[in-house]
Formats: structure tokens, C-alpha cells, sequence
């Protein structure tokens, strides 16, 4: 079995590293963002179901910024991990792993500020693209955990000194796992303004793609032995 060297996954940790601070101070400028909206919009609390948002030019604008925004933050995620790495599957590995810290730190620097969410279970709009993607904060945060455990693992060859290989079958498979669990955000956003809109996120969809996508992942992780 051929061996990498300490020196690179060394290198490759350091860089996960330095990602994960970004990602960090990064979640710290988002959190800061919606501080300022919530304050804006809901100022009596940022609570489910949500009131409609406002039909004024002031809205509209504000709400096309904020799509605005969320395209930056892809941006920005995705040029670090540009220039921090070089071919395909590292970069994606490594915007995978920077996104999913993003992700986790953006509601820990929420709950630092506005002491949100009080639990896990409590609801948000997670995304605006191409339609609104809501649900409990619990789906996101498990969705980031893995990211982060599979990228981090596919960056450092770890827990064996191959490369993970994904075949093309195995890349599918994850693209439909994935699109299974945007499909349960996305549901859940239709009816975020619905009394029971806590019924709409379906967890048994949710799931299914949570744990195929795992399941693939092993599965590459394992066969690199």
C-alpha cells in the first residue's frame, strides 16, 4: 500500500485549519447581518410561523440584497477554497468543510447574540435559492457535521493513507441524496407561514437522503483500504 507522507497531511491539516478560522470569523459577519434584519423586521422576536414579509420597495430591495448576499457567501467560501488548494475534489472538499463550519458557527455566534435558537427544533429559513428552504435547525447543524467529517476526511486521506475514490455510480448516488434532503427544506419553506408548519418538514425524507449519502460516503471511505 502506498504511503502519504506526514509532511503533506500535515500541510493539508493546517489548511483545514486555516479554513475553519475563516469560517468562523466569517459566520461572525453573517450573524452580525441578521442581527441588524431581525431588529429590522421583527422586532417583537423571530418566531414561526412567520409574518409575510413586506410588499414595499424597501422590502423588495432588502429581500433582493439578501439573496444577494447569499450568493457572495458562496462566492467568497469558494474562492478561499480556490486558492487554497489545487484540483477538483480538493477544492470541493475543502468548500464543503469550510461551509459546514460556516454553517455551524452561524447559529452558535446567533445563539451568543440573540440567544437563538432556544432549542434545535426551533425553525429558520435556511436558504432563499431558486425558492425558500426552511426547517427545524437541527437538519442543517446534522447535514454540517457530516460535511465536515467526510471532507475533512477525504482532504486527509483519513483513517487510511489512500485516497478516497468516488466512483461515478457513488457520485450520483450523493447528488440524489442530495437532492432528496433540498427537497425536505424546500417543502418545509412553502408553508412558513401556515399555523402547523411544523408538519411539513418531513423527517422520514429528510432521513432517507441523510442516510444514503452516509452510507455512500463509507462506503469510499472503507474500499480505500
Amino acid at each position: 500500500m502506498s504511503q502519504i507522507s506526514p509532511e503533506p497531511r500535515i500541510a493539508m491539516l493546517k489548511k483545514l485549519c486555516i479554513a475553519a478560522v475563516f469560517a468562523i470569523a466569517f459566520a461572525y459577519i453573517e450573524a452580525a447581518v441578521v442581527v441588524y434584519l431581525r431588529e429590522i423586521f421583527y422586532p417583537a422576536g423571530f418566531t414561526f410561523p412567520l409574518a409575510s414579509f413586506p410588499d414595499t420597495s424597501l422590502g423588495k430591495r432588502i429581500l433582493l440584497t439578501e439573496i444577494g448576499r447569499e450568493v457572495a457567501t458562496i462566492v467568497v467560501i469558494f474562492s478561499i477554497s480556490w486558492l487554497f488548494t489545487k484540483g477538483f475534489m480538493n477544492r470541493l472538499a475543502c468548500f464543503l468543510f469550510t461551509f459546514g463550519v460556516w454553517d455551524i458557527f452561524f447559529y452558535a455566534w446567533l445563539k451568543l447574540f440573540l440567544n437563538w435558537p432556544a432549542s434545535l427544533m426551533d425553525w429558520d429559513i435556511l436558504f432563499l435559492i431558486p425558492v425558500v428552504w426552511a426547517g427545524p435547525v437541527l437538519s442543517p447543524v446534522l447535514v454540517s457535521i457530516a460535511i465536515i467529517f467526510f471532507s475533512a476526511a477525504f482532504f486527509l486521506s483519513w483513517p487510511y493513507s489512500r485516497p478516497v475514490q468516488i466512483s461515478r455510480l457513488e457520485w450520483l448516488g450523493l447528488l440524489a441524496a442530495g437532492i432528496v434532503i433540498v427537497v425536505s427544506f424546500c417543502i418545509g419553506g412553502l408553508h412558513i407561514t401556515d399555523n402547523n408548519f411544523r408538519v411539513y418538514f418531513s423527517w422520514p425524507l429528510f432521513t432517507v437522503g441523510y442516510i444514503l449519502a452516509a452510507a455512500i460516503f463509507l462506503r469510499c471511505i472503507f474500499k480505500s483500504k
